[in-house]
């Protein structure tokens, strides 16, 4: 049987990746801010598809994915929306 528990929502889960979930399991930072902790750069750096293509090692904007695209490839997954492809690199079961 399915669990019942909802999915965790895209914030939370890039703050999981990036390990900036406090103390009470809440995200620290917006979706952006975390991707680019996770990115290792700073703060502020790249808005959220920048970050994440940087992640990704998409280094220049001619490069760079759409948002399904890259989240699929940092998940190593296919056709997954961007949601479901990072929570399955997070560790939740493909959605």
């Amino acid at each position: 049987m399915a669990s019942t528990d909802p999915l965790p929502d895209m914030q939370w889960v890039l703050n999981k990746l990036a390990g900036t979930l406090d103390a009470n399991n809440n995200p620290k930072y917006d979706m952006a801010g975390a991707a680019n902790v996770w990115a290792g750069k700073p703060q502020g750096a790249y808005d959220l598809l920048g970050a994440l293509n940087q992640k990704a090692g998409n280094t220049t904007p001619n490069t760079y994915r759409e948002l399904n695209g890259v989240c699929n490839q940092l998940a190593g997954t296919q056709n997954l929306e961007a949601p479901g492809a990072l929570r399955v690199l997070a560790g939740y079961p493909e959605d």
